[in-house]
């Protein structure tokens, strides 16, 4: 024998990218669903209308997308249902309350918690991001035990947190000019900010992972 099994060089890790584009697609249908619209109602009929009739337009929005889709029997994915609900509660909040600023700084706190859960999984060493790539990209388990990798995942997170934290300030910001333009904010500059956030990660994790030795990324055009 030349050498023991633990002298052996570490095999490479194949890592197969898939098809992008109906992953886009449905996040581009999910934003026009769940953001685009629901915010270009609500503006409209809170201008024609009244609050109350805006949000119950929201909640009605919601739940006509969801139903549409269950009676068409089309699939129902669970980003659609959590963001509808989400939407549903928060409108069903601010008609509680009778308030547009209500409805509108509720996502401004569901930022500041997400970029805790971001900087704080990056802090821990339990980056967050890491259960977010395998819902998109097949990851052997072995890529984890890289220190390398870790710590792309970390920055990562990092730059999530920080993004997150961002939108939280542009959306006080926008809001503290009035409720137009606080709609403004979170209903095409928050989106951007995400897509810039999603586009800049995706880079930066694939420049990274193509820096380390013995990982080698592929296309694959497997659905």
């Amino acid at each position: 024998m030349t050498g023991t099994a633990a002298e052996q060089p570490e095999p490479d890790v194949v890592i197969e990218v898939g098809n992008w584009r109906p992953i886009l697609l449905r996040a581009g249908r999910l934003f026009v669903e769940t953001v685009l619209v629901p915010t270009g109602l609500f503006y409209v009929l809170l201008h024609t209308a009244g609050l109350v009739a805006a949000l119950a337009g929201v909640i009605g929005w919601s739940i006509f997308v969801v139903g549409g889709r269950w009676i068409l029997g089309h699939r129902l994915p669970g980003t659609l249902l959590v963001c509808a609900g989400v939407l549903c509660g928060r409108a069903c909040v601010a008609l509680l309350l009778t308030s547009a600023v209500v409805y509108l700084m509720q996502p401004v706190v569901g930022s500041v918690l997400m970029a805790l859960l971001f900087l704080g999984s990056a802090a821990v060493g339990r980056p967050v991001t890491v259960r977010l790539a395998r819902d998109f990209i097949e990851l052997p388990a072995q890529l984890f035990h890289r220190h390398g990798v870790r710590r792309m995942f970390a920055q990562v997170a990092v730059v999530w947190g920080g993004s997150r934290l961002l939108d939280a300030g542009m959306s006080v910001v926008f809001l503290h000019w009035g409720i137009d333009a606080g709609l403004l904010s979170r209903g095409v500059f928050s989106g951007v900010l995400t897509a810039l956030t999603i586009l800049g990660c995706g880079y930066w994790g694939w420049r990274s992972l193509r820096r380390l030795p013995g990982i080698t990324l592929r296309w694959s055009h497997r659905p």
